[in-house]
């Protein structure tokens, strides 16, 4: 199944993914999406539940711009990194790698996130005063 959108490029990015289509041989819109695909890291599904920042308390804002990978999760991700890094992860270690590297991403991009809310109510000072 797929949904059909519109959306605004800057004339530049167009013309660049035009270019890179007809070196292809394909259309614009199946190299912009299979773009948008190969970009965009999965998101779990229970995660598109959560309410919107500005929905939240300061309180809640806070908490969020304090949020860290549980210890024991961290220790993990840090063992199997430097596993995979030493090349000696162990062939079913790649999946609970990858959820794990899943979890860190989408804390930290909640964490992000929470931070700029954080500055824009003016409960934080911007990073770079």
């Amino acid at each position: 199944m797929s949904t059909e959108i519109t959306i605004t490029l800057p004339d530049e990015v167009y013309q660049r993914a035009e270019r890179f289509a007809r070196l292809a041989n394909r259309d614009v819109a199946g190299v912009l999406a299979d773009t948008i695909q190969l970009s965009m890291p999965p998101v779990r599904a229970d995660l598109s539940e959560l309410e919107p920042l500005s929905a939240l308390s300061d309180k809640q804002v806070l908490t969020l711009a304090e949020l860290q990978m549980e210890p024991e999760q961290d220790a993990r991700l840090s063992e199997l990194l430097d596993r995979q890094q030493a090349g000696t992860l162990a062939e079913n270690e790649h999946s609970e790698l990858q959820t794990l590297m899943q979890i860190y991403q989408e804390g930290l991009l909640r964490k992000a996130t929470a931070l700029s809310e954080a500055v824009k109510r003016g409960l934080l000072a911007p990073l770079s005063q």
